[in-house]
């Protein structure tokens, strides 16, 4: 494997392609810890070292943005706005006529959808600066935090400190496009990835320093089962067969190929985990307009606490449900049965047209109950198994981030793979 890497190195092309993806992912990981004008770098490391916790909610998008939300910086949004927006544009393919009609329009169409995409993300970039802004101007944001992070007066400063991470998240976006286009791997998944990667160090060193090595141990042991869990359950798929009759086209006769569809296990990836955590973490959002009445006592009871049953209960049933809801947005079997039966393909012994359908969606609800089953239990082994040992903060390894860290990696691995095996026959996954 160390063999393959410098070959990777060695190739002029790829090597060019390996060094401009690390440096855009050093270049977002300095900006992340530049922080934003109008902001008290000395009064939020304070508040952020009182342990003094955050909303659920907050502490999702700061995973993604690499601890940069909580430090206001002016990547503090990362790529959570245009996470969103690429989920809302898949998500009008179902209501609107006229987003379907672009997805069918092939690449015309697809420049057209990224075009918007980059429209809404700008203006949840606003809505979710502004938000940030507010709260932690109001000292919510850091709750029970007496250190004000944001010290100046007037309207300038706020205004000031939105731009900065509208234009950030902007930047953000930019940079992961272009880590497509002339790097290695998926632009956004990797600067996701990096933002992840980036906490292991920090809360593998919390984890030893608070609780000792007895327990640094076990969380180590568990992530390796963890991370092993994940990979062999991310690269399960089940193939359904497909062949290709033959046919003339003009003289020549064309056809007789045999091929299949991949239908992966976990064909949602972490997307059911992100709406789950997102969806429960709402009532606790709501609940700190008025913390002191009965419905928000009830919330905060059973709403913020990660290790309560009903929240556990709820958590699983939400990511199971939308692991099937999103799959039934983005895989389409009457659609790929039809394009099947345009070029002459059909799944041996079964009829093509309507009965390829119904057989496709059979499968998929076969591979897809497990797939979500596995989804659920490793996104609540942080909050169970580490509750046992009282590491749940700081745990590393637990759902989303070892589902992106794992899932992405795989991925590059496989890009760089393909590219070294056009060169040298030979790559790092033999």
């Amino acid at each position: 494997m160390l063999g393959a890497f410098g070959r990777a190195f060695r190739t002029p092309d790829l090597r060019q392609k390996l060094l401009f993806t690390i440096t855009i992912m050093i270049v977002f990981r300095i900006g992340s810890a530049i922080p934003s004008p109008g902001v008290s770098y000395s009064n939020v490391q304070a508040c952020i070292s009182g342990n003094t916790g955050t909303n659920e909610l907050l502490g999702i998008a700061n995973l993604f943005s690499g601890g940069a939300l909580l430090q206001l910086s002016i990547f503090a949004l990362g790529i959570m706005p245009y996470i969103t927006a690429s989920i809302i544009m898949q998500l009008m393919r179902v209501i609107s006529p006229r987003f379907e009609a672009l997805h069918k329009e092939g690449q015309t169409g697809q420049t057209k959808t990224n075009q918007y995409t980059r429209y809404v993300t700008i203006g949840l970039a606003i809505l979710q600066a502004s938000t940030f802004v507010t709260l932690a101007k109001d000292g919510r944001l850091f709750p029970g935090c007496t250190s004000e992070v944001m010290p100046g007066d007037g309207i300038a400063p706020i205004i000031f400190t939105i731009i900065a991470m509208t234009a950030g998240a902007a930047l953000t976006m930019w940079m992961g496009e272009m880590i497509t286009e002339r790097g290695v791997g998926n632009g956004m998944s990797l600067l996701i990835f990096t933002s992840i990667a980036a906490q292991f160090p920090v809360s593998l060193g919390a984890i030893l320093t608070e609780r000792g090595w007895a327990t640094f141990i076990a969380v180590m042991l568990i992530g390796i089962a963890v991370m092993v869990l994940v990979i062999f359950v991310e690269q399960s798929q089940r193939r359904v067969p497909v062949q290709y009759a033959k046919r003339m086209v003009g003289r020549r006769l064309l056809g007789g190929s045999s091929t299949y569809i991949p239908i992966k296990v976990n064909m949602a990836g972490v997307i059911p985990v992100i709406f789950a955590s997102s969806l429960l973490a709402i009532p606790g959002l709501a609940a700190t307009f008025s913390p002191t009445s009965e419905w928000s006592l009830w919330i905060q009871a059973n709403f913020v606490r990660g290790d309560h049953p009903v929240y556990i209960a709820l958590y699983v049933l939400l990511i199971i449900f939308f692991a099937f809801f999103y799959v039934s947005i983005t895989f389409n079997p009457e659609e790929i049965a039809d394009n099947m039966k345009k070029h002459g393909g059909f799944v041996p012994g079964i009829r093509a047209g309507r009965a390829t359908a119904e057989y496709l969606q059979y499968v998929l609800n076969r591979v897809l109950t497990p797939g979500a089953l596995y989804l659920g239990a490793i996104a609540v082994i942080p909050l169970v198994a580490l509750a046992m040992i009282s590491a749940q903060q700081n745990f590393p390894f637990g759902g989303t981030s070892i589902l992106i860290v794992v899932g992405v990696g795989l991925e590059t691995i496989k890009q760089i793979d393909a590219q070294l095996q056009q060169r040298h026959y030979e790559g790092i996954l033999k």
